[in-house]
C-alpha cells in the first residue's frame, strides 16, 4: 500500500526559472561578497559573467554526468571561480554564502499554488511526507521550506550536497529511505523531470511516479531518451487534481 509521499523541490513544490536579468543580479552580487572578503576578480563585469558561467557549466558536466554532487567549499573554488585563483583559505568561509546566495538570486522562485492545501490533504489521509533535491547548497533547501512555512510537513529533507548523489542516481532515494525508515514500493515520487526525477525514482523502485509540469521541465529533458518502463504513472500541470487522483491510485487512505 502506497503510504510515503516524496517531492522535488524546484520546478515541483515551487516554480522556478532564471532569466538574463537574474543572471545579472547573482553576478552582481556573488561579485559584491567577493569585494567585501577581499577578492578582487579585477576583470570587467562582462568578463567576470562568462568567466563564472564557464566554471558553472564544467562543474555541471561533471555532476551531471556522473550523478555526483560536491559540497559547495569544494564547487566554488574548484569550478564556479577556478579561472580566478583565489587564495582559497579566504574563499572557504563564505562558500556556502554564495551557494544560498546562488540559489535564490540566480533562479526565481515561489510556492506552486495550492501546495498548502494539498500538504494538508496529505496529512488528513494519513501519507508521510518529505523532499529529495538536487541543490548545490547545504541548507538552502531547508531555509526555502521554512520560508514557504511548510517544513514542519516534512519528515525528513534529503539534499545531494550532503548525500554527495545527485539525482537520478537511486542512492539519494535510497538514502532518503533509510532516513524515513520505509520501502520503496511503499512510495509515491513527485518531481517535474523525467530525466531527474522520473527515471531516478523508477530505478529506486517506487510504487508510483508522478510528472509535475514545470517553467524548466523541457529544457532539463532535452535529448533524453525515456524506455517505456520509466514513464511517468501520470502528468499533471499543477497540485489541483493530484488529491483525487491519489485517492483513486491508493482508495485505503482516501476520506471517506
Amino acid at each position: 500500500m502506497l503510504n510515503t509521499v516524496l517531492f522535488d523541490m524546484g520546478g515541483t513544490l515551487e516554480d522556478i526559472w532564471y532569466n538574463d536579468e537574474t543572471i545579472t543580479d547573482v553576478m552582481a552580487k556573488v561579485r559584491a561578497v567577493l569585494e567585501r572578503e577581499g577578492l578582487d576578480p579585477a576583470c570587467s563585469q562582462e568578463e567576470f559573467r562568462e568567466r563564472v558561467l564557464a566554471g558553472v557549466k564544467d562543474y555541471k558536466r561533471w555532476s551531471e554526468g556522473n550523478m555526483l554532487e560536491d559540497k559547495p567549499e569544494n564547487i566554488w573554488p574548484n569550478y564556479y571561480l577556478k579561472s580566478f585563483g583565489f587564495d582559497r583559505e579566504k574563499l572557504l568561509p563564505i562558500t556556502e554564502e554564495l551557494a544560498n546566495l546562488w540559489e535564490i538570486t540566480h533562479y526565481h522562485r515561489e510556492l506552486r499554488p495550492g501546495v498548502k492545501d494539498m500538504l494538508e490533504g496529505l496529512r488528513r489521509r494519513g501519507y508521510r511526507i518529505g523532499v529529495i533535491s538536487n541543490n548545490a547548497s547545504l541548507y538552502n533547501v531547508f531555509n526555502v521550506l521554512e520560508d514557504y512555512g511548510i517544513r514542519d510537513y516534512m519528515e525528513d529533507v534529503t539534499v545531494s550536497s550532503i548525500t554527495g548523489y545527485r539525482k537520478p542516481h537511486p542512492e539519494i532515494f535510497r538514502i532518503s529511505m533509510r532516513q524515513m525508515r520505509c520501502k520503496p514500493e511503499n512510495c509515491v515520487y513527485v518531481g517535474d523531470t523525467v530525466s531527474r526525477d522520473i527515471i531516478g525514482s523508477k530505478r529506486a523502485g517506487f510504487g508510483r511516479a508522478v510528472q509535475i509540469w514545470s517553467h524548466l521541465s523541457a529544457q532539463k529533458d532535452a535529448g533524453v531518451e525515456i524506455a517505456p518502463n520509466e514513464r511517468p504513472d501520470v502528468v499533471i500541470h499543477g497540485f489541483d487534481n493530484f488529491l483525487s487522483w491519489l485517492d483513486g491510485e491508493n482508495p485505503a487512505m482516501a476520506l471517506a
